[in-house]
């Protein structure tokens, strides 16, 4: 096993003062030790410059994995015990650890079986593996994996260098963002992908590497077009999306509130209106979807799913982070904090109709003997994963509701395998409890084939998946679940076709609100249509229109700013020739 090095007798002691139980946040010693963490932290044994390959690709975290990495502490045997009782059913897990005897222990004690685990002894100094852990990123989208890391944002030297230990215990070249000019201070929780070339990540990424940081110390100095070259170089992002911090997120980490489910939907946490970190994210939020699209051209789908208060209600600042959003993909598997049966089940629910076939597994982080989440973290954070050796890339756009009941519905996606595609297969149906329909897809260029699925009456809904055969042998699905899971659409309307889809326009929930500052009306319309968006006082007079004239098909947001009118109820009217419709908003 390859020996971490420390380079400072300072160093080395904070690896034994610091070995106690960690929080996610820095501790008030941890402030002073900083600049001299900084300072060494080019000195490590690793490769220092950008990976010298074409069309670098960071795996999305739904992707395939070989192995799930944690670090046992021995401050949360039981946590750590249910994540590596469901993982090792999914992939390796490598424990790394300060002595694998204690931890088998420790698993043994508490029933789970030793299969499918390796262990890596090494030094560390906290349990937060995914913001001091390594990405698995491929050169030429599906050919080598590497690693890439960055500094992390601690002044923890052991864990620092952590991810040096599994990388060559599974003999992967890791390539360090440590050096000059290249010099990047980054934290795992603050970062997720696309599988494409897109990246979100709180503005924390631009503070902590302007030159000048938090306790006036020597950051990384870099611009905002210099970061995003250096993750253009080293991970392949072109895109990189940078929300405004949470103001109650002491870590301002975005996997305390948001996950990316797939290329085209974003799992957002959701306070009661006006609480806590509430209006900011919806404030990010309406940022990404006003300013940014998915890989397809089009807004990001939004999946909310509340944020649990304390048992007294609060929120913080007055309660811990509670959040469903810090949940970790294990190929098949999802594990998933949960708090009080009162939320988790509501929880549940919204996550297996976002991701139907997985098996969710669900671990306690805020009991009395085991409390993590009052550390500022839940599974996520402590939980990181590395990429197959060999993966197959399948991508697709979903397919949206039609009313289309006379033409076939093209079935397209991207399948691609550094061995090569030798076939691919679309298979649907309309109760896929009883089995589904093969149909050859045809390669159509550029790594992306399609077929087709018949058109079929209105008032059915269908199910689908894609199956990809690479020329070495290797199967894989998409949804990976498949046939479990699957992606669905309806085709609308009676059988009759006596549905006029003019008709069936609808305005989603406006939010915030009450509403104090920027406020979105959504609008959901099957077709495109012509009509008014108008906003009335409560004596009835139009205070403000909104929009006027042609709306286009698919869910749009329109936006007023609630500081440019008085506080008051209003009525929002959207109005077409043969529909109206109105909600209340409350303006403090």
């Amino acid at each position: 096993m390859k020996h971490l090095y420390l380079t400072t007798l300072s160093l080395i002691a904070s690896c034994v003062v610091f070995a106690q139980s960690l929080p996610k946040g820095m501790t008030p010693e941890e402030e002073g030790m900083m600049e001299e963490y900084l300072s060494t932290r080019s000195t490590e044994s690793m490769q220092t410059v950008a990976p010298p390959f074409n069309s670098l690709r960071t795996a999305a975290e739904w992707e395939e994995v070989q192995s799930l990495v944690i670090t046992w502490t021995g401050d949360y045997n039981d946590i750590q015990s249910q994540i590596v009782d469901a993982a090792q059913d999914e992939c390796e897990v490598i424990i790394i650890c300060s002595n694998q005897s204690t931890v088998k222990s420790a698993l043994q004690s508490r029933g789970v079986p030793l299969t499918n685990l390796s262990f890596v002894q090494t030094q560390f100094n906290s349990i937060w593996v995914r913001d001091y852990g390594a990405n698995s990123v491929y050169a030429n989208d599906v050919d080598s994996l590497i690693l890439v890391d960055w500094i992390y944002n601690r002044p923890r030297a052991s864990d620092d260098v952590v991810p040096q230990a599994y990388a060559q215990f599974k003999d992967l070249s890791l390539y360090t963002t440590n050096s000059n000019p290249d010099k990047i201070m980054a934290t795992g929780g603050n970062w997720m992908s696309d599988g494409f070339s897109t990246a979100f990540s709180s503005k924390l990424i631009l503070d902590e590497n302007d030159g000048t940081g938090d306790y006036g110390l020597s950051y990384p100095s870099h611009s905002e077009n210099e970061i995003n070259d250096i993750y253009k170089r080293w991970l392949g992002i072109d895109n990189y999306i940078k929300m405004t911090v949470l103001p109650y997120d002491d870590i301002h980490h975005i996997d305390m509130h948001m996950k990316l489910i797939d290329e085209e939907r974003l799992l957002v946490g959701q306070f009661p209106n006006g609480t806590s970190d509430g209006p900011q994210l919806e404030a990010n939020l309406q940022y990404i979807l006003s300013n940014f699209k998915n890989q397809w051209g089009e807004p990001f789908k939004i999946v909310r799913i509340p944020m649990p208060p304390s048992t007294g209600g609060l929120y913080p600042p007055d309660g811990y982070y509670r959040t469903y959003a810090n949940q970790t993909y294990v190929n098949k598997t999802i594990l998933l904090p949960v708090y009080r049966e009162e939320f988790d089940s509501t929880a549940l629910r919204i996550l297996q109709e976002a991701n139907p076939g997985y098996r969710i597994v669900t671990i306690d982080v805020d009991n009395s003997n085991e409390n993590l989440i009052s550390q500022s973290g839940a599974i996520h954070c402590i939980t990181h994963t590395i990429g197959v050796a060999d993966p197959m890339w399948i991508a697709h756009q979903s397919l949206k509701d039609t009313w289309d009941q006379s033409n076939p519905y093209t079935v397209d996606a991207l399948i691609k395998h550094r061995s090569g595609i030798k076939k691919a297969t679309l298979y649907y149906s309309t109760t896929p409890g009883t089995g589904y329909t093969a149909v050859p897809m045809t390669a159509s260029g550029s790594d992306m084939w399609a077929a087709n699925i018949p058109a079929h009456p209105g008032g059915t809904t269908l199910y689908y998946y894609v199956q990809g055969e690479a020329n070495n042998g290797k199967k894989l699905t998409r949804p990976i679940t498949a046939p479990e899971g699957y992606w669905t659409f309806k085709v609308l309307g009676d059988p009759l076709g006596l549905t006029d889809p003019t008709t069936l326009v609808g305005m989603g929930d406006i939010y915030p609100n009450p509403a104090s500052a920027i406020t979105v009306i959504p609008l959901e319309l099957p077709v495109s249509v012509d009509g008014t968006l108008i906003m009335y006082n409560m004596l009835g007079q139009k205070v403000h229109t909104i929009h006027e004239g042609h709306f286009p098909a698919h869910t749009r947001n329109y936006f007023i700013n609630a500081k440019d009118f008085e506080p008051g109820i209003y009525t929002v009217v959207f109005q077409t020739e043969k529909t109206k419709h109105s909600l209340y908003l409350v303006i403090e």
